[in-house]
């Protein structure tokens, strides 16, 4: 069988800010209304990033209402571009390859990505057969990862992609369909439309969400206070401002940091192993 060391996954898909050269604050486009400091170019420095690379906001970004710094991750990607990929040469030094680093960093990220769902679907996965699969595509994504500069950026990102999305489907469905089957439905909560993407705003709290198909919705400013999402797939959902005061997503699944630190929450809100309670939230 093969052996995927989850704990070292698990830490290296997060982001390392020490160790990275303040990517993100430099390499991606940023727009005020989406809770940045200004609209921005990308590929030029954010106004708070300071020559040792850290943010001169940082400790207080909640009180400037700076949401979209304090939501994104990188899922690990800037320390492994500044590091690995670039072996501790940044962009000030090497101002030349700066617009390569940039481009390899929104690969890399994307690779990262990948790497923490397909982790996931290998810890999920009790089937050998499925799990050996997934074991390979992770074993694969890493070596990718590796890769220099020059073939990241040479690498059809969307094809492989679209290989990780059917064991992503296919572990979605697994729990969705196990989510569903626990207990009995007692018919008073009502199922959300499979052809329904967009809960902006909406009160949730009547729906019956356990098992639910939510890849890639709006939920943003839902309502889902003490709502059970329980074996619900939440992969691309938008959950910025939703709130979710004393639900229980332990066992959602495809769940990221990213999503968390964007949403409303508490200490009665129970998360997944994997995701960390964000500091700002309701204590």
């Amino acid at each position: 069988m093969l052996y995927i060391d989850k704990d070292k996954f698990n830490k290296e898909l997060k982001a390392d800010c020490k160790n990275c050269f303040g990517l993100c604050c430099i390499a991606l486009y940023f727009s005020a209304s989406d809770g940045f400091p200004t609209n921005k170019e990308a590929g030029k420095p954010c106004i708070n990033l300071k020559e040792d690379f850290t943010c001169s906001v940082h400790t207080s970004l909640i009180g400037k209402g700076l949401k979209g710094c304090t939501a994104y991750e990188c899922f690990g990607a800037g320390q492994k571009i500044a590091q690995v990929t670039y072996d501790g040469e940044d962009w000030r030094k090497v101002p030349e390859v700066s617009k390569q680093m940039f481009e390899a960093f929104l690969v890399m990220r994307q690779l990262h990505e990948m790497l923490w769902y397909l982790t996931e679907a290998f810890n999920i996965h009790n089937e050998s057969q499925i799990k050996q699969e997934i074991g390979l595509l992770i074993n694969r994504t890493e070596e990718i990862t590796l890769l220099d500069a020059e073939e990241l950026l040479k690498l059809d990102v969307e094809a492989h992609r679209n290989k990780v999305n059917m064991f992503l489907r296919n572990t979605s469905e697994m729990v969705r369909n196990n989510a569903k089957n626990v207990g009995k439905y007692s018919g008073k909560k009502r199922r959300p439309s499979a052809k329904r993407f967009d809960y902006f705003g909406t009160d949730m709290r009547n729906m019956d969400l356990k098992g639910a198909d939510l890849r890639g919705t709006c939920l943003i400013a839902a309502n889902l206070k003490g709502v059970d999402l329980s074996g619900a797939d939440l992969i691309g959902a938008d959950l910025r401002d939703a709130d979710l005061c004393g639900s229980n997503l332990g066992d959602a699944i495809f769940l990221n940091q990213a999503q968390i630190n964007a949403a409303k929450g508490d200490v009665s809100t129970t998360l997944p192993l994997r995701v960390v309670r964000p500091s700002h939230w309701i204590k």
